[in-house]
């Protein structure tokens, strides 16, 4: 069955940034299967000479951002194609659906291929199932092994240039002995492969991955968008923030019980963007204030510790973060983030490439805003508000 071409790649402008701008971050959610959409979204700015500078992803969004932050811009494209051809290239149907049924019935098909096989790349698996193993043995707590998927990862990324800091890449996970979130820095910590699987690790599907002496599971437990890391350490920087997320918090009301589990699922998995960005905002209203009263008083009159607030509220930094929200198909419902279908994922990425180029026409959101306002927000799906 021919899925149609991937948007052709075009030759890219010189990288730039806008003025008043130190670095560009792209925040991606996860939503596997859906993640397609991210590399469309990268495609679009990678074309436009916008590459990122910060990196920050959770499960599939780790994935992505860990192959974008492991090659140089001239070869991120090219292994971004590499990695979503090879988990989607199982054939489904030889025929081309037409039309919403027999569409939905197509991708019923494939998401039921995937818990049966597994995908090329990326899992398989487990034999026998966990239910057939021993309590404590290996393969007895997840129904597939992620092993592919380090495969994939080697091949595909270099850590060494992940490690060497020059695209800077966070990555999400939980902590399955204390339930706590945990972000794997390269700032901080040297990022392995099994960073980036422990972030995609989502039970009971896949399994957990050990790191040091603990064990971790997909980052989407606790947080499913990994924007609040990025503004707690934003220092004084100036940021273009793209975020990308692939579960939108509003849909319609439910019309029968398998809309309940779609419904379910985008708000469960959905990211809570306006939360993040309204805290930042009172948080750097209050900051400014701050600053306005110390300023009012002479450096002998404040203690050490005070002179050092007044020197980290000189400079403020602002932020004009740019929020891309993936829009599902009307024949989409609750497995639409298994369902690997080559012509779903050439669907995904897309949308998303087509969603970048024409947000990339507003100028006037790549502007850094004022240090009044701080923060500006652009909801690209949500214009009428």
């Amino acid at each position: 069955m021919d899925a149609g071409p991937l948007p052709p790649p075009r030759t890219p402008l010189a990288a730039w940034r806008p003025p008043g701008c130190h670095a560009i971050a792209l925040v991606l959610q996860g939503g596997g299967a859906l993640g397609a959409y991210q590399a469309g979204v990268y495609q679009a700015l990678h074309e436009a000479g916008l590459e990122p500078d910060w990196m920050n992803g959770v499960s599939i969004g780790s994935i992505n951002s860990a192959i974008i932050a492991g090659n140089p811009p001239e070869r991120r494209l090219e292994r971004l194609r590499e990695f979503w051809q090879t988990i989607t290239s199982r054939p489904v149907w030889f025929l081309a659906p037409d039309g919403d049924d027999p569409r939905r019935a197509h991708n019923l098909w494939s998401a039921y291929l995937t818990t049966l096989l597994g995908q090329e790349g990326f899992f398989k698996p487990n034999m026998p199932p966990p239910w057939m193993r021993p309590r404590g043995s290996v393969g007895a707590t997840s129904f597939y092994d992620n092993s592919p998927l380090r495969e994939t990862l080697l091949r595909l990324v270099d850590f060494d240039l992940i490690n060497s800091g020059k695209t800077r890449l966070a990555v999400g996970a939980v902590n399955v002995r204390t339930g706590n979130f945990t972000y794997f820095d390269s700032s901080e910590v040297e990022i392995l492969p099994e960073h980036v699987m422990a972030s995609g690790a989502l039970p009971p599907g896949l399994p957990m991955v050990p790191i040091g002496t603990d064990y971790y599971w997909d980052g989407g437990l606790v947080s499913n968008t990994p924007l609040q890391h990025l503004f707690e350490h934003v220092g004084s920087n100036n940021l273009i923030v793209f975020q990308v997320d692939l579960f939108s918090s509003r849909g319609e009301t439910p019309r029968d019980f398998f809309d309940v589990l779609t419904r379910q699922k985008d708000i469960q998995y959905s990211s809570r963007t306006r939360m993040m960005t309204a805290y930042f905002q009172m948080l750097h209203a209050k900051n400014v204030q701050l600053r306005a009263l110390l300023a009012k008083l002479t450096d002998d009159q404040l203690s050490p510790a005070e002179r050092e607030l007044k020197e980290r509220l000189s400079d403020l930094p602002e932020v004009s973060l740019i929020h891309m929200i993936y829009q599902k198909a009307a024949y989409e419902g609750q497995a639409k983030d298994y369902e690997f279908s080559a012509l779903s994922m050439h669907e995904h990425w897309d949308a998303g490439y087509r969603d970048t180029v024409r947000t990339l026409r507003h100028k006037d959101w790549l502007q850094i805003p004022s240090e009044e306002d701080g923060l500006v927000l652009h909801d690209v799906h949500r214009l009428e508000d």
